[in-house]
């Protein structure tokens, strides 16, 4: 009798848990639910709210990661052979594949900004700032983008265009190397001092 009392308590104690399992299951799952991917306006924002400059970094080089990814593996493919291009000081070829980047990718903001880079290193500045143009057209945070605007102008002694570009890169990327003291030797010559 003793050990028929006891096994129906062995049933239930082995039920008990069996049964609180699929209460458990649910809580389990929502830690385990898969969050959102993170969006490039969310990179955006940490880094404008950086609170140091290696935090400012690291999340300008995973803007910079997803600003390089076209869509398109041709032309992925056809932007590294001009990256390769680039690096053997071929210019001319780097602008020929980059001319069939933009072709194919024509919304692809960093086809345009790669060969603005070309076109610059060619000496063709009134290429190189369409262009930009067209690169903050298609992404108007671009900050490596703005910051060549900058030194275009700046090349050509257009202070107050300068100004305007650093002050847009500062916006986006505060703490974006050298540029707030660009701002600061452009400013007076441009906005005047104070008295």
């Amino acid at each position: 009798m003793a050990g028929l009392l006891g096994a129906p308590a062995v049933v239930v104690s082995t039920l008990a848990p069996a049964a609180a399992a699929p209460k458990e299951a649910p809580r389990e799952a929502s830690k385990e639910a898969p969050r959102a991917p993170v969006t490039l306006d969310d990179l955006f924002a940490r880094l404008k709210a950086a609170k140091d400059d290696a935090e400012a970094r690291g999340v300008a080089q995973l803007i910079e990661r997803r600003l390089d990814r076209s869509g398109s593996d041709t032309v992925d493919l056809l932007a590294s052979r001009a990256a390769e291009a680039m690096r053997a000081k071929d210019y001319p070829l780097a602008v020929e594949l980059l001319d069939r980047v933009t072709v194919l990718e024509p919304g692809w903001a960093e086809g345009w900004s790669r060969r603005a880079t070309a076109f610059y290193l060619l000496e063709d500045q009134a290429s190189a700032l369409a262009d930009l143009h067209k690169t903050l057209t298609l992404e108007p945070r671009h900050f490596e983008a703005w910051a060549a605007l900058a030194h275009i102008y700046m090349a050509s002694d257009d202070k107050s265009r300068a100004l305007a570009a650093f002050r847009r890169v500062e916006a986006i990327y505060p703490r974006m190397g050298k540029v707030h003291e660009a701002i600061e030797r452009l400013a007076p010559d441009v906005d005047g001092r104070d008295l």
